[in-house]
């Protein structure tokens, strides 16, 4: 009987198309406007490198002074190049990596082409393995290089086809800021979104096109891209030594452990470090060290902010209004054929069977509606990602997605044709007849 009722839906689809097309059409634009939203949301918290978020972490040292107006119960969100440089030279995690921002013009020395400004990051070669950076062509700079900061760079796939075309960037020159980086690798089909990895006064959306040894950077005194906190007691001395023997805060820092279960250890030495530290009269507030994983570094950058997730609600807000007016347009298609259900309970199906039937037509609705929302929906987000390059990247529906609102349209039309339908189960058959 199922299936003779899903055919009987499908027909009665054609009977007063007008309100059939309005019942469809409001249901499918709720779906649009909550899916676009939620899909947002759910790229912009789902964890970006699930196969080891549980085992890579940034750790925090509060170095802030013992006095200062609005102390925040939080340590800074970055290190300073003293901490830096002894947590990476310490050996007790399994990988680490510096994280600076770069910028600097790109020359691809074509002919009446200018240099292209471009983003990048300083980091230690450690960083492609510990994020699994996937490479098209070669692959990241040697240890060697890593340690004298060699003119060595990886860089992004998009930034090889503007500079070289098809040939092989390997082993070629790219000018970048005024100097000649021999190219080690290109990077292919990697965009973790969010991105987890420099949340800190970068851009979380768009991605580097270009990686160079940590050093190098150093060593070239390059300006930071991003943020630089100097929240501290007395004066900086001047000039770029200055900053870096400073107690400012602006790299930020990841290690990778063997395993979740090694947190403690870590955690144990950061609280050491920064004991022998005090030694030396640094470090003032009482011991205040986090080690976030990237869940948790996620949260507490609040990625996902409160205003992602008001619109979010707004978005459902509204498709429960649709879903309203869907139910009051099922009734008026459901009371337009009393007579029809009064001749059926008269012949003996019972209310069970008419609730089934009836029922089942509300869920053909949804199913079409679904179809109609999810298209939708591929266009508003098509529109949000035309707005912008780094929207684009969110503005992606998957296949979790997908199954999604179409669950969403079929539960929200089944909910919506309960009230009609039980309506429809209270025809009395006598009345109906003898009103025909």
């Amino acid at each position: 009987m199922l299936g003779y009722y899903l055919k009987l839906g499908v027909r009665n689809l054609r009977r007063n198309p007008v309100l059939t097309a309005l019942m469809v059409l409001t249901l499918a634009v709720g779906v649009a406007a909550s899916m676009s939203s939620l899909t947002l949301l759910y790229v912009m918290s789902g964890d970006p490198i699930p196969q080891k978020s549980d085992r890579l972490f940034v750790p925090l040292l509060d170095n802030a002074p013992a006095q200062q107006p609005n102390p925040s119960d939080d340590p800074p969100d970055q290190l300073t190049y003293r901490d830096a440089m002894a947590l990476r030279a310490s050996g007790k995690s399994e990988r680490s990596t510096v994280v600076l921002g770069v910028a600097g013009a790109v020359d691809s020395g074509k002919p009446g082409s200018r240099p292209a400004l471009t983003q990048g990051a300083a980091v230690n070669n450690d960083f492609f393995a510990m994020f699994d950076v996937p490479f098209d062509r070669g692959g990241a700079w040697s240890a060697q290089d890593d340690a004298r900061g060699g003119n060595v760079a990886v860089i992004s796939r998009d930034l090889a086809e503007r500079t070289f075309g098809d040939a092989d960037p390997v082993g070629k020159a790219l000018k970048w800021d005024g100097r000649d980086y021999v190219v080690t690798g290109v990077i292919g089909d990697w965009e973790p979104l969010p991105k987890f990895y420099r949340l800190v006064g970068g851009n979380t959306l768009e991605h580097e096109d270009v990686f160079l040894p940590f050093n190098n950077a150093i060593a070239n005194e390059m300006d930071p891209q991003g943020s630089v906190n100097c929240n501290i007691n007395g004066e900086v001395e001047p000039g770029y030594k200055g900053l870096m023997n400073s107690e400012c805060v602006w790299f930020q820092f990841w290690v990778e452990l063997k395993s979740a279960g090694e947190r403690a250890n870590y955690m144990a030495y950061l609280d050491n470090y920064v004991n022998e530290q005090k030694k030396f009269g640094r470090f003032e507030r009482p011991l205040n060290n986090r080690l976030h994983d990237v869940m948790q570094w996620l949260e507490h950058n609040e990625v996902v902010g409160d205003d992602s997730r008001l619109q979010t609600w707004l978005a459902f807000g509204f498709l429960l209004v649709c879903l309203v007016n869907v139910i009051g347009l099922l009734l008026a298609k459901f009371t337009a054929r009393s007579g029809e259900i009064g001749v059926r309970r008269a012949l003996g199906a019972t209310r069970a069977e008419v609730f089934k039937q009836y029922l089942i037509e509300s869920g053909v609705v949804g199913i079409v509606g679904g179809l109609v929302g999810v298209a939708l929906a591929f266009a508003i987000l098509a529109y949000m990602a035309s707005q912008s390059e780094q929207i684009e990247a969110m503005a992606r529906m998957d296949g979790v997605m997908l199954a999604t609102a179409f669950g969403l349209s079929l539960v929200a039309s089944l909910l919506a044709g309960l009230l009609p339908t039980w309506r429809a189960c209270l025809v009395r058959p006598a009345v109906q007849l003898k009103s025909q």
